[in-house]
Protein backbone atom coordinates (compact mmCIF):
# COMPACT_ATOMS: atom_id res chain seq x y z
CA UNK A 1 0.00 0.00 0.00
CA UNK A 2 1.18 3.21 -0.94
CA UNK A 3 -0.01 6.82 -0.32
CA UNK A 4 1.25 10.29 0.44
CA UNK A 5 0.63 13.28 2.86
CA UNK A 6 1.85 16.55 3.71
CA UNK A 7 1.61 19.52 6.10
CA UNK A 8 2.92 23.09 5.83
CA UNK A 9 4.69 23.94 8.68
CA UNK A 10 4.88 27.85 9.75
CA UNK A 11 8.91 27.54 10.94
CA UNK A 12 11.74 28.18 8.16
CA UNK A 13 13.33 24.68 7.06
CA UNK A 14 16.09 25.42 9.47
CA UNK A 15 14.21 24.81 12.48
CA UNK A 16 11.85 21.84 11.24
CA UNK A 17 15.08 20.14 10.67
CA UNK A 18 17.28 20.78 13.49
CA UNK A 19 13.86 19.43 15.47
CA UNK A 20 13.17 17.07 13.41
CA UNK A 21 16.55 15.14 13.35
CA UNK A 22 16.91 15.76 17.07
CA UNK A 23 16.39 11.84 19.02
CA UNK A 24 15.53 13.58 22.50
CA UNK A 25 12.58 15.61 20.30
CA UNK A 26 11.12 12.43 19.41
CA UNK A 27 9.04 11.56 22.93
CA UNK A 28 6.98 15.39 22.27
CA UNK A 29 5.41 14.06 18.63
CA UNK A 30 5.35 10.79 18.53
CA UNK A 31 2.47 9.15 21.05
CA UNK A 32 2.92 5.97 22.89
CA UNK A 33 7.17 6.43 22.89
CA UNK A 34 8.95 4.93 25.65
CA UNK A 35 12.40 4.69 24.38
CA UNK A 36 15.01 5.22 21.95
CA UNK A 37 18.19 3.26 21.46
CA UNK A 38 21.07 4.35 19.03
CA UNK A 39 22.16 0.80 17.72
CA UNK A 40 24.77 1.87 15.05
CA UNK A 41 26.25 4.51 12.52
CA UNK A 42 26.09 8.52 13.02
CA UNK A 43 22.63 9.44 13.68
CA UNK A 44 20.94 10.80 11.31
CA UNK A 45 23.34 9.86 8.52
CA UNK A 46 22.98 7.29 6.18
CA UNK A 47 23.24 3.78 7.52
CA UNK A 48 21.85 5.00 11.00
CA UNK A 49 19.86 2.69 12.81
CA UNK A 50 17.96 3.63 16.10
CA UNK A 51 15.39 1.21 17.87
CA UNK A 52 11.93 2.75 19.07
CA UNK A 53 9.45 1.49 21.91
CA UNK A 54 6.42 2.24 21.78
CA UNK A 55 3.44 1.46 24.34
CA UNK A 56 -0.29 1.79 23.35
CA UNK A 57 -1.62 0.29 26.50
CA UNK A 58 -2.13 -3.51 25.89
CA UNK A 59 0.08 -3.14 22.79
CA UNK A 60 4.00 -2.71 22.74
CA UNK A 61 6.18 -2.40 19.83
CA UNK A 62 9.70 -2.13 19.02
CA UNK A 63 10.51 -0.71 15.74
CA UNK A 64 13.87 -0.36 13.81
CA UNK A 65 14.48 2.55 12.19
CA UNK A 66 17.23 2.42 9.29
CA UNK A 67 18.14 5.64 7.53
CA UNK A 68 18.29 5.06 3.66
CA UNK A 69 19.00 8.25 2.15
CA UNK A 70 19.80 12.05 3.54
CA UNK A 71 20.27 14.69 1.24
CA UNK A 72 19.00 17.38 3.61
CA UNK A 73 17.75 20.19 3.57
CA UNK A 74 15.53 18.26 0.81
CA UNK A 75 15.60 14.91 1.44
CA UNK A 76 15.27 12.40 4.71
CA UNK A 77 14.60 8.86 3.96
CA UNK A 78 14.60 5.65 6.29
CA UNK A 79 12.77 2.13 6.70
CA UNK A 80 10.82 1.26 9.49
CA UNK A 81 10.73 -2.05 10.46
CA UNK A 82 8.30 -3.87 12.68
CA UNK A 83 6.85 -7.16 13.61
CA UNK A 84 4.82 -8.19 10.28
CA UNK A 85 5.58 -4.58 8.50
CA UNK A 86 8.08 -2.70 6.76
CA UNK A 87 7.32 0.99 5.88
CA UNK A 88 9.57 2.44 3.77
CA UNK A 89 9.07 6.27 3.63
CA UNK A 90 10.44 9.16 1.81
CA UNK A 91 10.12 12.65 3.47
CA UNK A 92 10.35 16.04 1.33
CA UNK A 93 11.29 19.31 2.71
CA UNK A 94 10.26 22.49 0.60
CA UNK A 95 10.88 26.25 1.26
CA UNK A 96 7.75 27.88 0.48
CA UNK A 97 7.56 31.79 -0.51
CA UNK A 98 6.19 33.07 2.87
CA UNK A 99 9.48 31.04 4.14
CA UNK A 100 7.65 28.13 5.78
CA UNK A 101 8.23 24.53 5.31
CA UNK A 102 6.19 21.81 3.42
CA UNK A 103 6.89 18.37 4.70
CA UNK A 104 5.81 15.56 2.06
CA UNK A 105 5.96 11.95 3.29
CA UNK A 106 5.99 9.12 1.09
CA UNK A 107 4.98 6.17 2.73
CA UNK A 108 4.63 2.45 1.21
CA UNK A 109 3.77 -0.21 3.49
CA UNK A 110 4.93 -3.73 2.89
CA UNK A 111 3.33 -6.52 5.08
CA UNK A 112 5.57 -9.56 5.94
CA UNK A 113 3.07 -11.79 7.85
CA UNK A 114 -0.62 -12.74 6.27
CA UNK A 115 -2.24 -10.99 9.69
CA UNK A 116 -0.31 -7.31 8.56
CA UNK A 117 -1.48 -7.65 4.49
CA UNK A 118 -5.54 -8.28 6.17
CA UNK A 119 -5.05 -5.09 7.56
CA UNK A 120 -3.69 -3.32 5.19
CA UNK A 121 -6.09 -4.72 2.69
CA UNK A 122 -9.33 -4.09 5.40
CA UNK A 123 -7.78 -1.12 6.97
CA UNK A 124 -5.59 1.56 4.86
CA UNK A 125 -7.24 4.23 5.91
CA UNK A 126 -6.00 3.50 10.12
CA UNK A 127 -2.11 3.92 8.33
CA UNK A 128 -2.42 6.88 6.68
CA UNK A 129 -4.81 8.44 10.19
CA UNK A 130 -1.37 7.59 11.80
CA UNK A 131 0.95 9.02 9.15
CA UNK A 132 -1.36 12.50 9.49
CA UNK A 133 -1.18 12.27 13.20
CA UNK A 134 2.26 12.28 13.71
CA UNK A 135 2.85 15.07 11.16
CA UNK A 136 0.01 17.23 12.90
CA UNK A 137 1.99 16.57 16.30
CA UNK A 138 5.05 17.43 14.88
CA UNK A 139 3.77 20.55 13.77
CA UNK A 140 1.67 21.48 16.46
CA UNK A 141 5.35 20.52 18.58
CA UNK A 142 7.36 23.37 16.81
CA UNK A 143 4.67 25.61 16.51
CA UNK A 144 3.18 25.79 19.75
CA UNK A 145 5.18 24.28 21.72
CA UNK A 146 2.48 21.54 22.46
CA UNK A 147 4.07 17.65 23.51
CA UNK A 148 1.79 14.53 23.23
CA UNK A 149 3.05 14.21 26.83
CA UNK A 150 1.29 17.03 28.28
CA UNK A 151 -1.22 16.85 30.37
CA UNK A 152 -4.67 18.38 28.11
Amino acid sequence: MQYSTEILIEKPISEVLKKLNTIDNLKHWQHGLVSTSHISGVPNQLGAKIKLKYNFGRCKMEVLETVTKQNLPSELHATYTTKGVRNIQENYFKVTEDNATLWISKNEFQPTSLKMSLCLFFMPGAFKKQTKTLMSNFKNYLEKGVSVHQPN
